[in-house]
């Protein structure tokens, strides 16, 4: 082999060894890409769960003040605030009456009202024991209100019997309506029964107690029960009266809160209108209890807050709503919550924008009218650019974004309708007490139970609304469906 064949042979090895080389170092840039790519796809499932569990601590720190949840699921009280230290300067005011203010004293009882005088004299005075003469100063009245004891009156009401020769056959005189459908109980006892059930949130077992603690009568829950249900038939038609005339409503605000009975989720509607309330259970929470109450001809605007039923019955009918801002600001408060610094950044900015708007609205009574809408209007246009300018590609963001260019308008209904609301919280504080209601009494738990709920509800609210007398309103519709007669309206002559 010569000189030129050795060097061939070299050449030949030494590519041999490069190829080698390269054939290792490409296996190893493929274990690296692979590698790279399972680092890679591991990161990105790490990514997304912490995004998943950022949004679950989120969703678990939610409470009433930054989304709608009702304030009694927070079952975490807040921190209490630390102490501001104290100052030199004593208390502004001290508790109870101020010096200076008119003095709130409750008025009289009227001469017509006093069912007893007793006088009270001297025979001589108390600290020398000298004669005493009548003097020209008015008597000390003091006004005292008592319980009859016994706080009852039982009556027999006896119907005399006959017989008749011709028909041979026994008849008895007849007895007022009062008695035959009152039963056990009279007017007066049947009304403080339905007005313990419904305004007292009294269960059948502590009314059981009134009675034998109080009015030493031993009466079943089984009877409590009947009495409750002769109310509410006898509401039933003051209740149908309201239901006809709420699609008339020019402003009606909603609200829905749920609960359980036997195991199966109901809810309760709550419909308020100018001058009245009413009520309705119902298994869904659907927009087809906006149909059913509501009606497919409802031209008002409806109040309420962003649920889906709402925002469907609002499509298809083409209907104007305001969706409530208190609902709005608490999901706003919910994106500065967010790790993600972008969303912060974004809620921020639309929280201090609304605020802005509320700092408008609380000027009322400084600013003309015109002003008002003029501010307010630069106002609603300042929100929108908000809401839909420089969104973060977060989810939430892009949820709120899509909300204002989708029902943008629908927030600021209060602007261009005179006596439309910013806030659903007459509709709130109407269904509080609903709430507060179910906790104490647990709810209902039949046809009948509902039934006398939705109608007590109604009447509850739509007196608070009027300012009418509870008890006259169970009393005379008592009387009316005893008697056969016409039911009292619950509805203001002027709607």
């Amino acid at each position: 082999m010569n000189a030129k064949d050795r060097r061939i042979k070299t050449q030949i090895e030494t590519i041999r060894r490069l190829k080698n080389t390269i054939d290792e170092q490409n296996k190893i840039i493929a274990q690296l890409t692979q590698h790279v790519e399972q680092l890679t796809q591991q990161n990105t499932q790490l990514t997304q769960r912490i995004e998943q569990l950022e949004r679950q601590l989120a969703a678990a720190q939610k409470n009433s003040s930054n989304s709608s949840k009702p304030p009694s699921s927070d079952i975490v009280k807040k921190p209490e605030p630390e102490p501001k230290p104290k100052s030199n300067h004593p208390r502004k005011r001290k508790p109870g009456g101020q010096p200076g203010h008119a003095k709130h004293e409750r008025p009289a009882f009227s001469a017509d009202q006093i069912d007893d005088t007793r006088p009270y004299t001297l025979g001589k005075c108390p600290e020398c024991g000298g004669r005493l003469s009548a003097s020209d100063k008015p008597p000390k009245v003091v006004q005292q209100v008592e319980i009859i004891a016994p706080p009852i009156e039982v009556v027999e009401h006896r119907a005399a019997a006959y017989w008749c020769r011709r028909c041979r056959k026994v008849h008895y005189a007849p007895l007022p309506p009062e008695v035959v459908k009152g039963g056990l109980l009279g007017p007066q006892l049947t009304t403080l029964v339905a007005y313990l059930k419904g305004t007292c949130h009294c269960s059948f077992s502590t009314i059981q107690r009134f009675f034998l603690d109080v009015l030493r009568i031993k009466i079943s829950q089984g009877q409590l029960a009947k009495v409750i249900d002769k109310s509410a038939r006898s509401l039933r038609p003051a209740y149908e009266e309201l239901l006809a005339a709420l699609p008339r409503q020019p402003y009606v605000r909603a609200d829905e809160t749920g609960h359980k009975e036997k195991g199966r989720r109901w809810w309760t509607w709550c419909f308020r209108a100018e001058l009245f309330t009413l009520f309705s259970i119902d298994p869904s929470r659907g927009s087809e209890v906006l149909y059913r109450v509501l009606g497919d001809e409802f031209n008002g605007v409806l109040g309420c807050d962003y649920f889906s039923a709402y925002r469907k019955y609002m499509r298809e009918l083409n209907l104007r709503v305001q969706f409530c801002l208190a609902h709005l600001i608490r999901d706003v408060k919910y994106l500065t919550t967010l790790s993600d610094k972008k969303t912060q950044s974004y809620g921020r900015r639309l929280l201090d924008a609304i605020r802005e708007m509320f700092g408008v609205i609380h000027r009322r009574g400084e600013l003309t009218e015109k002003t008002i809408r003029r501010r307010l209007a630069a106002s609603r246009e300042k929100i929108i650019r908000i809401a839909t300018q420089r969104v973060p590609a977060t989810r939430d963001a892009r949820n709120m974004a899509r909300r204002f260019e989708k029902h943008g308008e629908a927030f600021f209904q209060f602007i261009t309708t005179p006596g439309v609301d910013p806030t659903n919280n007459l509709a709130e504080q109407a269904i509080r007490f609903v709430v507060i209601d179910r906790r104490i009494t647990q709810g209902t738990r039949s046809a009948r139970g509902r039934a006398w709920s939705e109608r007590i509800w109604t009447v509850l609210a739509t007196c608070r609304q009027t300012g009418r007398n509870v008890m006259e309103v169970l009393r005379s519709s008592l009387d009316a469906y005893w008697h056969e007669l016409p039911s009292p309206s619950l509805l203001v002559p002027d709607t």
